[in-house]
């Protein structure tokens, strides 16, 4: 009798603290359309939309704090795009998601300007990336904005040695690939992620320290991470081994607006220099290529329709096609040299531009192969291999720089582990690449595709969705295919920085060989458009 007292006591304070909850700053996202967020309203849930957990301090006060099955540290595009995926799958979209990003245009109605002069900061996603935004809903708002497909590419080195060209009819396709803006993919995710059902609530703030609790009691179960094999070294119930069994700890995130939340899993999306991955003490290998980045939207007077990359003596040039006569430039150079450009008159900048896509440097490659002309040479490449027979082309003169120059500097990094208990990475906090393949987001988003479906096999077979066993499955596919493409990337950039005769000529036949034997070519454009799980020689 006296149980079953303490138990509806129990039940009427949960009842009496989910009416009477206090509203927080938080920003949970209404189902409606427009893009935006409901702050504040009455109307909609503001606090924690999802289980309150009764959390009692040492005077015998309750507290509320939020529980949420994910907790998605960092809304940019990898972490919008797990969000995304979370909630248009079947398995899945019954989980609570909470995402902690202090950004304040996130989820903002800004309008995009179809007309206007495009962002310097874009990307170009992979075909393999198209079908994973189509299966989530989002590229359907991808093409309400600009973006330009392309379906050939040329690429040369400023020996005039060799070149190569690839065309989606290579491989009987129709692209090879898609370039947008940054904004555009952020927007689209963020849009089809806000038009489904699932519980979702934005916390504008930083994530400041990570423990792990259990959230029915307030000892501290473990104030430092598992180690890797998900072992604490603590427990809020010691000596009672069925209570630690059922109430397992959860990760406590506090925030720098005083807020706090539990989560059953922990996404670290939150960029390089991720704080998720240092809280969890989990290590990474890195380090600084002596090169910059200056990116910015030029212009032409005649459209572009291919993508062009030559690469120089201090770091390869690549030319995007934006539509509307505007195409994107993403220039590697020494610091130095990224900051002269930076600061040079437009019109200088124009010449240097011009001058690194045509004749500086070198002369232009002969499309002839040991001096006969290529279409001697299609019994090599065979039928179907449409590029082979073409001709060495200048890219299309830009005439106007039409946005602010940025810069940045360039690093790889590749974390140890993508994954400990209750706690994963993804994106560019578990590894960052080069730029020269356009390659680090596509990872990005194959890291969002992996670790969704197995969240969802998780869900399937009953399993805690933080089990160290279960998200090791996520690090093992993505770890194996994120080296792969970080060591081709990084060798490409070893090889080509530098001027060497023997290595020069080494170059040169590697060109030849992409540009004339089918089978290499075809695989060479599998493997960069994400249709090929490995390069020709894993």
């Amino acid at each position: 009798m006296q149980s079953s007292m303490r138990l509806n006591r129990v039940f009427a304070r949960r009842i009496v603290a989910t009416i009477f909850r206090p509203f927080s700053p938080r920003r949970t996202l209404s189902s409606g359309g427009g893009g935006g967020f409901n702050e504040g309203s009455v109307s909609d849930r503001v606090g924690p939309p999802e289980e309150v957990i009764d959390q009692r301090d040492k005077d015998g006060m309750t507290s509320n704090i939020g529980h949420y099955d994910v907790a998605i540290v960092g809304g940019g595009m990898v972490g919008m795009a797990l969000a995304c995926a979370l909630s248009s799958m079947p398995l899945t979209k019954n989980l609570t998601i909470a995402i902690i990003d202090s950004n304040p245009a996130l989820g903002s109605k800004g309008i995009f300007k179809q007309d206007g002069v495009p962002d310097p900061r874009v990307s170009t996603v992979t075909p393999a990336t198209i079908s994973f935004f189509q299966e989530i809903g989002a590229w359907k708002y991808v093409q309400q904005h600009r973006h330009a497909y392309f379906d050939k590419m040329q690429v040369w080195d400023y020996t005039g040695l060799g070149f190569t060209k690839y065309s989606a009819k290579d491989v009987d396709k129709d692209i090879l690939g898609c370039v947008v803006e940054n904004k555009v993919l952020h927007r689209s995710l963020f849009t089809s992620f806000q038009d489904t059902d699932i519980q979702k609530t934005i916390y504008p703030a930083r994530l400041t320290s990570m423990t792990f609790e259990s959230p029915y009691s307030s000892t501290v179960a473990d104030s430092h991470p598992p180690n890797e094999q998900g072992i604490s070294s603590g427990s809020a119930y010691p000596g009672d081994t069925s209570r630690k069994q059922h109430r397992e700890c959860l990760a406590k995130l506090d925030l720098d607006d005083g807020s706090s939340l539990f989560a059953k899993l922990v996404v670290g999306a939150d960029g390089a220099k991720s704080r998720v991955r240092e809280t969890a003490g989990l290590k990474a290998t890195g380090w600084s290529y002596p090169q910059s980045a200056i990116i910015c939207t030029v212009e032409h007077n005649v459209e572009n329709l291919c993508a062009w990359q030559r690469f120089l003596p201090s770091g390869p040039i690549a030319l995007l096609p934006m539509g509307d006569r505007y195409s994107n430039i993403v220039w590697t150079m020494s610091p130095k040299e990224s900051t002269d450009h930076k600061l040079m008159s437009e019109d200088d900048f124009v010449r240097a531009v011009n001058h690194a896509l045509d004749y500086g440097y070198g002369l232009h490659p002969q499309s002839t192969f040991l001096g006969l002309p290529s279409d001697r040479f299609t019994w090599i490449a065979g039928r179907g291999t449409s590029s082979v027979s073409e001709y060495f082309e200048v890219p299309p003169k830009v005439v106007k720089v039409a946005s602010e120059r940025m810069a940045f500097p360039l690093s790889l990094m590749h974390a140890h582990n993508y994954a400990s208990r209750r706690v994963v990475l993804m994106g560019d906090a578990a590894h960052t690449v080069h730029p020269l393949a356009g390659q680090g987001v596509n990872l990005g988003f194959g890291d969002a595709s992996s670790l969704s479906k197995v969240i969802a096999e998780g869900i399937m077979t009953g399993r805690d969705i933080g089990e160290l066993s279960l998200l090791k499955k996520y690090e093992k596919e993505r770890m194996t295919a994120n080296i792969a493409m970080m060591a081709l990337i990084d060798g490409f950039q070893k090889a080509f920085s530098v001027d060497v005769g023997p290595i020069n000529l080494l170059r040169a036949a590697a060109f030849h060989g992409a540009q004339y034997i089918k089978p290499l070519k075809r695989n060479i454009i599998s493997y960069a458009m994400g249709e090929q799980k490995w390069p020709l020689f894993l």
